[in-house]
């Protein structure tokens, strides 16, 4: 019970986190960006979204999708171009079935909750085409998984790429976006991976530089 509310009152403050981190980036990077990026309608976006992570492959004996949230930023690199970095944190949230029992008293655990927090760092081009963007994006970062109900945490590094399409209108722009997370490190031990599938909104700050 204690790392049942433990788990929940870290998700209240990610929740929190979500809320304020767009103020933080904005007043942070502004400086930095200002003068940098000109002459691009995609200077600068925040963005937010959610969704559900599928474990595909051996992690899908394990753990089931529930659902997931993500936060970031996009921001454009050069004058011209495509290019763009894109920092973001994500929560993914999955059903977890302990295939390994613990050690001492031998029991799994059913029906429990696995929680993988993503810091990833990515570089990506982004393709405008009227209102419709398509764009990809490769890169990487460190996830910790936490298990409900377990001491066990996990840190492991993350490969991901990802590709996602957008649709302006207006200040913002609204995008679907997926990606393939692959874990260089196992869990239960076997290799963790799976594919996060986000929708949410982009507004686009990209005015404020100008």
């Amino acid at each position: 019970m204690l790392l049942y509310i433990s788990t929940t009152t870290l998700y209240m403050k990610y929740t929190l986190i979500n809320t304020l981190l767009p103020l933080f980036i904005l007043t942070v990077s502004a400086p930095v960006f200002s003068q940098e990026l000109s002459g691009r309608p995609d200077k600068f976006y925040t963005m937010s979204g959610a969704g559900f992570s599928i474990p595909v492959g051996e992690s899908s004996s394990f753990m089931r999708p529930k659902f997931s949230t993500t936060l970031g930023a996009n921001f454009g690199l050069g004058d011209t171009g495509g290019l763009f970095l894109y920092p973001k944190i994500s929560l993914h949230v999955f059903g977890y079935d302990q295939q390994i029992a613990e050690d001492g008293p031998q029991f799994a655990l059913q029906g429990s909750r696995s929680t993988t927090y993503l810091l990833n760092i990515a570089l990506g081009y982004r393709k405008i085409v009227n209102k419709f963007a398509f764009y990809g994006f490769v890169g990487g970062g460190e996830a910790t998984n936490t298990t409900q109900f377990s001491n066990k945490t996990n840190h492991m590094g993350i490969i991901e790429p990802g590709a996602g399409i957008e649709y302006n209108i207006g200040g913002a722009n609204l995008f679907i976006e997926s990606s393939y997370m692959h874990g260089l490190g196992k869990v239960e031990k076997r290799p963790f991976n799976a594919v996060p599938i986000a929708f949410g909104i982009k507004p686009n700050l990209s005015r404020l530089f100008k």
